[in-house]
């Protein structure tokens, strides 16, 4: 399938480790792994980035053959999710970054493309959201 604002048609990425067994070289047990979760989480990393530092400090390869649940879940159930999606927060912070630039170099036409491309797709992103009352029916970009 082909991206959205692309040429290409993605590349195959690798698998993710099989949800069998706890692997053999982890010796965290369940809620050890869900306290380091609450501390990542409280100290302001996004579910995705506490995965990978799960992965490469901890030793850790999937959160969720441990704890049975996502990192997403762990946090709802502690009651440290964002309220908006994690994906529209970033694109938020990127669209920023944009039109920072933009002000700045105003002949660049090329960020203010990509300024437009992201902003389509927020307003894509929350539509999407609203329809799935993730996001208030009220809430503007």
């Amino acid at each position: 399938m082909a991206t959205i604002h692309g040429r290409g048609k993605g590349k195959s990425g690798s698998k993710k480790p099989e949800e069998k067994a706890k692997p053999i070289w982890v010796k965290y047990t369940k809620e050890e792994v869900e306290s380091i979760i609450v501390k990542l989480a409280k100290q302001g990393i996004q579910p995705a980035k506490i995965g990978l530092i799960l992965r490469d400090t901890y030793g850790i390869p999937l959160s969720k053959i441990i704890t049975q649940r996502s990192i997403s879940k762990v946090l709802k159930e502690k009651g440290l999710h964002q309220k908006e999606p994690v994906e529209i927060t970033n694109l938020i912070k990127k669209a920023d970054k944009l039109k920072k630039h933009y002000e700045k170099n105003k002949h660049d036409v090329v960020s203010k493309r990509g300024l437009q491309l992201t902003e389509a797709k927020i307003r894509r992103l929350a539509k999407h959201y609203k329809k799935k009352g993730v996001l208030d029916k009220e809430w503007k970009y």
